[in-house]
């Protein structure tokens, strides 16, 4: 997915000193690149999601019966906040080094406080700190950028479903473009991403 100024700009934090508050940074070719702030924002948006699917009780998990496009146009059950938590953590886990992704399973997944982190990993509270921004940049970047079914916004993740058109990029559901996503996605997904890296 490409990045355009209306978005980059909705997402900034107004107080940030590279992007002053526009959310975008002149790259070296003419274009445009996010913000680390804006890649921070992205992130903790999915992984307050993230955190809503894993806190819900089991009984309150929902079970949708999806159309799927293709030849078949056939219909399958989902469970939409299992497949969110799944994407979720197997994206991470491929995408992060060893290192980052040690900080992102105590951090994030564990949720180990600072100085816990710090005593494990013997790493002192700068470092820490920098690993973690480079974790929720990185990981903001690929849920934002992933195809053809992104992570971001996570609204869209439980609202849309697949269509039989996979070269174009489908549109939510309420929409002309009809149903979009199906399970098993990130696989795929992740590893046209990672082969194209």
């Amino acid at each position: 997915m490409e990045w355009n100024r209306s978005d980059l700009l909705s997402m900034a934090r107004l107080g940030c000193m590279a992007c002053r508050g526009e959310g975008a940074k002149k790259e070296d070719c003419g274009g445009i690149a996010p913000c680390h702030c804006v890649l921070r924002a992205i992130f903790r948006a999915c992984y307050a999601r993230f955190r809503v699917c894993v806190g819900k009780e089991k009984h309150m998990s929902r079970v949708t019966f999806d159309h799927y496009g293709g030849k078949e146009r056939r219909m399958m059950w989902a469970r939409k906040d299992e497949e969110y938590i799944a994407d979720f953590h197997l994206v991470s886990r491929r995408v992060l080094d060893a290192f980052h992704y040690r900080i992102f399973s105590y951090h994030f997944l564990l949720g180990a406080d600072w100085r816990l982190c710090t005593r494990r990993l013997k790493l002192d509270r700068g470092q820490f700190f920098h690993a973690v921004y480079r974790v929720q940049e990185t990981l903001g970047r690929v849920f934002y950028e992933l195809e053809p079914y992104g992570l971001y916004p996570p609204r869209d993740y439980f609202t849309t479903r697949i269509t039989g058109d996979p070269g174009s990029r489908p549109e939510p559901s309420g929409s002309s473009g009809g149903p979009r996503r199906g399970p098993g996605k990130g696989q795929a997904c992740l590893d046209s991403r990672v082969a194209a890296a």
